[in-house]
């Protein structure tokens, strides 16, 4: 097991935390959303054209489909704009648990749309996970309904978005985070005098809504490091820290921390998906082994 794989990766997982938080308190300070998500993106950009694109040439615009790119690259923007807008609703902790039944969608989906076999476990984990939002959501949790509705749609669409990362999989991934990048850069540039309006922003606003572009591309960056070093499998359940990060800046930040019953529900929307990914990681060791 590589060790600095699962370091890299959580630290990434960290940092894309510290991103959602900034985020967070942005659009409560007025920012719109779409602003937040344009300045996020086009740094980004900037920054990956100013790192990688010296050392890896031509190579890193070189892409089998560049429609298939596209259409990633639109689905990673439109998960963002949701999940900002998630954000601007519910806590930290809670945005983040409804985000985490996205691979949970993904599995339920998979049958149909990545041609993969039904799998009675996969279905017991989405159950599962169901439950565990119910309790997050329930009477008397005082969540914003359209709040929550934003966090299943959110999961919903960054599914879509895994299945469209899958099918550009044959493209080296700092391509394909570019071109995320790049194209939902242009979208929102393009719809920018439909939401041109900024509040009044001191120094250190500014420098945060600046950071947010800076702690994506280094989160993705160190995601992309660890997925190089260490297999995908191995690295599955560690994604699972995101929770504590989430509820560790929630309550650091905004002062909100979820209560017990709260906090079992969210346990259980992360034991679902681990106790699922555990399942097919074992299943996979095990056909291996059974090829050789």
């Amino acid at each position: 097991m590589n060790k600095s794989g699962i370091l890299l990766h959580v630290a990434g997982l960290w940092t894309l935390s510290t991103l959602d938080a900034s985020a967070k308190w942005l659009v409560l300070a007025g920012v719109p959303v779409l602003m937040v998500t344009l300045v996020r993106y086009l740094m980004h950009v900037l920054l990956m054209t100013a790192v990688v694109l010296p050392s890896q040439g031509r190579a890193l615009l070189s892409t089998r489909s560049l429609s298939r790119q596209l259409v990633r690259g639109l689905l990673m923007v439109l998960s963002t704009v949701l999940f900002f807008s998630v954000l601007r609703r519910l806590p930290l902790a809670e945005a983040t648990a409804l985000n985490f039944m996205a691979p949970l969608f993904l599995m339920a989906m998979a049958p149909w749309l990545l041609n993969e076999p039904h799998r009675l476990h996969r279905w017991v984990g989405v159950l599962l996970g169901f439950t565990g939002v119910l309790i997050v959501v329930r009477p008397g949790a005082q969540l914003d309904p359209v709040g929550v509705a934003l966090g299943l749609l959110t999961a919903i669409t960054f599914a879509f978005f895994q299945i469209a990362t899958r099918r550009v999989a044959h493209d080296h991934p700092l391509t394909t985070n570019y071109y995320g990048g790049l194209f939902g850069s242009v979208a929102l540039l393009l719809a920018l005098p439909w939401f041109w309006t900024m509040p009044a922003l001191s120094a250190a606003q500014w420098l945060l809504l600046l950071s947010t572009g800076l702690t994506g591309f280094l989160g993705h960056l160190m995601q992309i490091m660890a997925y190089s070093r260490t297999q995908a499998t191995l690295l599955a359940p560690f994604s699972y820290f995101q929770i504590a990060a989430a509820v560790t800046l929630g309550g650091l930040v905004f002062g909100q921390l979820p209560d017990l019953t709260t906090a079992a529900g969210i346990a259980l929307i992360c034991l679902a998906g681990l106790a699922v990914v555990l399942w097919e990681s074992r299943t996979m060791i095990r056909r291996l082994a059974e090829r050789q």
